[in-house]
């Protein structure tokens, strides 16, 4: 890991809030933090709101760059997110050149950490157990809406 894994897991204690407010909306309990280490700080935060808005985009890591905005200072950022990316929110971090991205569990749902690390992406796994408790108890009560998260 790049950064020191107390600011990793300050992060993601901001992301895991993300989270939470997403389920106690009825969403898909997903947050994510954009940092930058170099001042230790978070950048923007924001959590999955795909059920709230209709938007099959609206991804926590995809709300969390949104609400960056636009920036030429991504590869210095610190990408944080309770739940291994997708495929789609791999593929920004990819295109925008982060560097580092940090996950707090992929038990429930083991996305694209392969893509990002042959992106050259360092990946840091925190098998935080609130997110994996977080994601479990969402697939337990509401498994349709877990399937049509993952497209299954």
């Amino acid at each position: 890991m790049g950064i020191p894994e107390d600011l990793a897991r300050s992060w993601l204690q901001v992301a895991l809030k993300e989270a939470r407010i997403g389920w106690d909306d009825g969403g898909i309990p997903v947050g994510s933090v954009i940092g930058d280490p170099r001042t230790g700080k978070v950048i923007a935060q924001g959590h999955n709101q795909r059920v709230q808005q209709g938007d099959p985009t609206a991804h926590g890591e995809m709300s969390a760059i949104r609400n960056a905005g636009r920036r030429r200072d991504w590869s210095e950022l610190v990408l944080v997110t309770t739940l291994s990316p997708c495929p789609m929110c791999a593929g920004t971090a990819v295109l925008l050149g982060f560097r580092e991205v940090v996950i707090g569990e992929n038990r429930t749902f083991q996305g694209s950490e392969d893509w990002l690390r042959e992106a050259g992406i360092s990946v840091t796994v925190l098998n935080d157990i609130a997110c994996t408790t977080l994601m479990e108890r969402m697939q337990t009560e509401r498994p349709d809406l877990w399937a049509e998260d993952i497209g299954t």
